[in-house]
């Protein structure tokens, strides 16, 4: 009996969006190879194997240069498909590693090694059973040495609630997913304002302007994630990033077509200045730094 999921597009549509040169996928996972390495007993989702392979082919297909990894949750805390991806990249990935509080410094100097530059912490509870805000506040701590910076990952009505604990993270933070805001409310819209309010409270809060498939429920083509999504470009453009999100985890019901989501960046960042700026120039300080004069 096989149950595993697929949750990604067979045969992605060639975008007809050109993404600029040296731009980077900034938000994108690795399952698997399940035989190589296992899934997390404690995974809430199995899904089929989606492998460096695939996801370097899928890089070539959409115009993307590079890749940034982030560990996926149904391997837990074991990063090694993740650090197997970025192995097999030939310099043109980095990760975001999720780990266990309790995690050596020994342990932390071999991720960066691998080629992590930050840590992830998920909020989502049907992603994760728990969530140990003083712990991650410790590793927060912990990683600042390393130059890495924090993505945490939670929903548009626990943001007032996660307020002390974002204010309380040393490092830089990206909000994964802007929090998952209801794109529905428009720009001027009570989840969006709070995001915003979240983005005026420090200037080292960046955001993923990312998954308008997951985030409208309209569906494609997502006008009301355009609608909304632009202006915060626009506004915020030196602290976005943008990624795939693939192979699109528990999406296996509404699969998107990748090609499509590239063809929403000219709709979110009209200009090619702004492109630049979210495809290259800001993953490319916080992944590659030492490949950035300056």
């Amino acid at each position: 009996m096989n149950d595993r999921l697929i949750s990604w597009h067979g045969n992605p549509s060639v975008p007809a969006f050109t993404p600029p040169p040296g731009a980077v996928d900034a938000h994108c996972h690795v399952f698997g190879p399940m035989a190589e390495f296992p899934f997390s007993p404690k995974a809430k989702y199995l899904p089929e194997d989606a492998g460096p392979d695939m996801l370097f082919a899928l890089r070539d297909r959409l115009g993307f240069a590079r890749n940034v990894i982030v560990q996926a949750s149904c391997h837990g805390t074991v990063n090694a498909a993740t650090l197997n991806g970025i192995a097999k990249s030939d310099g043109k990935a980095r990760g975001v590693a999720v780990v266990d509080p309790a995690i050596s410094d020994a342990e932390l100097e071999k991720l960066h090694e691998g080629g992590m530059r930050g840590v992830r912490f998920n909020f989502l509870k049907r992603l994760v059973e728990d969530a140990p805000k003083d712990k991650f506040i410790e590793v927060a701590r912990r990683i600042q040495p390393l130059g890495w910076h924090v993505v945490v990952y939670f929903e548009a009505d626990i943001l007032e609630e996660m307020r002390p604990f974002l204010d309380a993270i040393p490092t830089l933070i990206v909000i994964d997913h802007m929090g998952r805001p209801d794109v529905s409310q428009g720009p001027d819209g009570a989840d969006m304002l709070a995001f915003r309010a979240l983005l005026d409270s420090r200037d080292d809060i960046w955001t993923k302007v990312t998954c308008p498939d997951r985030l409208d429920p309209r569906g494609a083509p997502w006008n009301d994630f355009a609608r909304s999504v632009a202006p915060l470009v626009a506004d915020y453009q030196d602290r976005v990033l943008w990624g795939t999100d693939w192979p699109h985890p528990n999406m296996e019901k509404a699969i998107p077509d990748d090609g499509a989501l590239v063809d929403m960046i000219p709709r979110i960042a009209p200009t090619a200045e702004l492109q630049r700026k979210l495809l290259v120039d800001n993953p490319m300080r916080l992944y590659w730094p030492e490949e950035v004069a300056g």
